[in-house]
């Protein structure tokens, strides 16, 4: 093997001027003795990176059109989740887990604020709208700290909404509860970042902030793009690569710079004015559905490269009045929510919860579409949780909750059925068994009881 080829190998980038572009496992890359395997933790059975995800929507849903008729591998779908039909067999609809300690109790009013203080942590949140917030790790900083050397970054924190970290948004309760579902510490949220520019520069940028800046003026003063400061790296791998993975290559290359170009379009067109409101940074899309489309690529993009293997997305804060004019709804998500049992309003939820799950496919059919190094797809190797920390808006309840559990965990998990777990099961049981999968068995997450097994 010649000296390109093994600097090829151990580096795993494309590297110029400003730019480091991580590329995926390369067959032709490696020894011919060596088997494909990753070394190290949260790996599957083949040898492929395990990969976890948590994506949350607000405001709960529309109960009676969302969940499926039926228990076990005959159910049908209900009318919003029927967009998940071409997946069935990827995943599952799992009933009955509750997240308790964001019920009211003695706190009162402030059920959005603990729904997303709570999905990931399972810890009643300390009710303060000052700086003395409390509640507890997440369930993905755990797993992030235990595979703190085995990526690039140990975790990726992703929203369509801006950070919000202070002030009082929910009945008494800071904001930094409602606007972060990740926690490094019991008084430390890890703020997402909302800005697929920003994402797209940390993953391909090169040296520190100011590096990155500076490289990202140059490339806009040049009308360049990042992959072309990389080009010489890239002709000389594609020496080195059999015709399989010079095709792979490509691919990956042109994925990278269809990115870039929508970002670039987000850039110059920018978001639509809304009147009374703060326009958003430069880079967000105007279109929400271009926005989180954006985002769910830059993940896949991270997992295909193994840049990080755990990673949280908020697609909307908890509370969120958004509009959805683009699919015919008009008034906000969360005063639809309080439907009061309004047919009306609760046909417009179910639209809503339909747009999300919409959404959701888009991520699926793009993780199943992307191959990993064992063969199979990224989403096999994956577990990906899609959920609310409310069942029916309008009750703010927190058993019951709307949960999709999608991957197989690398043939772990059993998928293609709808799955009763029980009554009012700790949400923090499924991640006791996430963690258990990627290697990383946990005595406690916040409330959990015991690993939930049946999954």
């Amino acid at each position: 093997m010649d000296a390109t080829h093994i600097r090829l190998n151990r580096r795993g980038f494309l590297r110029g001027l400003g730019a480091a572009v991580a590329i995926p496992a390369m067959e032709s890359l490696r020894p011919l003795s060596a088997a494909p395997v990753v070394a190290g933790r949260a790996v599957t059975a083949s040898g492929a990176p395990l990969r976890m995800a948590y994506l949350y929507l607000p405001n709960g849903v529309n109960v009676e059109k969302w969940r499926p008729e039926g228990t076990g591998t005959e159910f049908k779908f209900g009318e919003s989740t029927s967009v998940l039909e071409p997946y069935r067999g990827d995943l599952q609809v799992v009933k009955g887990l509750a997240q308790l300690n964001a019920a009211a109790g003695p706190d009162g009013a402030g059920d959005h604020a603990r729904s997303s203080a709570t999905f990931l942590t399972g810890v009643r949140a300390r009710k303060t709208a000052g700086a003395d917030i409390k509640l507890g790790m997440s369930v993905d900083q755990m797993a992030a700290r235990y595979l703190q050397h085995e990526t690039r970054f140990p975790s990726l924190e992703l929203s369509c909404d801006g950070v919000r970290k202070s002030g009082s948004c929910d009945s008494g309760y800071s904001c930094a509860y409602q606007f972060n579902i990740s926690w490094k510490s019991e008084t430390q949220p890890v703020a997402p970042e909302s800005n697929p520019r920003l994402v797209f520069e940390r993953f391909f940028g090169s040296g520190g902030e100011q590096e990155r800046k500076e490289s990202l003026a140059r490339r806009r003063e040049e009308q360049r793009s990042v992959l072309d400061f990389v080009l010489e790296d890239a002709k000389a791998m594609q020496k080195e690569l059999g015709r399989n993975d010079q095709q792979k290559l490509d691919e990956y290359l042109t994925g990278v710079r269809d990115v870039e170009r929508r970002i670039e379009m987000a850039e110059k067109v920018g978001p639509v004015p809304d009147p009374g409101v703060a326009a958003p940074p430069e880079g967000i899309p105007g279109n929400y559905q271009e926005h989180i489309r954006l985002m769910f690529d830059m993940l896949v993009l991270a997992f295909k490269t193994d840049s990080t293997r755990v990673a949280t997305y908020l697609l909307a804060h908890e509370g969120s009045n958004r509009s959805f004019n683009e699919i015919g709804v008009a008034g906000g998500h969360h005063e639809l929510s309080h439907h009061a049992g309004s047919q009306a309003k609760l046909e417009k939820i179910a639209k809503i919860d339909r747009f999300y799950l919409q959404q959701l496919t888009y991520f699926l059919d793009r993780m199943k579409g992307e191959q990993d190094i064992d063969g199979q797809s990224l989403l096999h190797n994956s577990m990906i949780v899609w959920g609310s920390g409310i069942g029916d808006g309008n009750k703010h309840n927190h058993n019951d909750l709307p949960v999709i559990v999608a991957g197989n965990a690398g043939g772990k998990f059993t998928t293609g059925r709808h799955l009763d777990v029980g009554e009012d099961v700790p949400m923090t049981n499924l991640y006791l068994r996430m963690l258990e999968e990627m290697g990383m068995p946990e005595a406690r997450v916040g409330d959990s009881t015991g690993i939930l097994k049946g999954v």
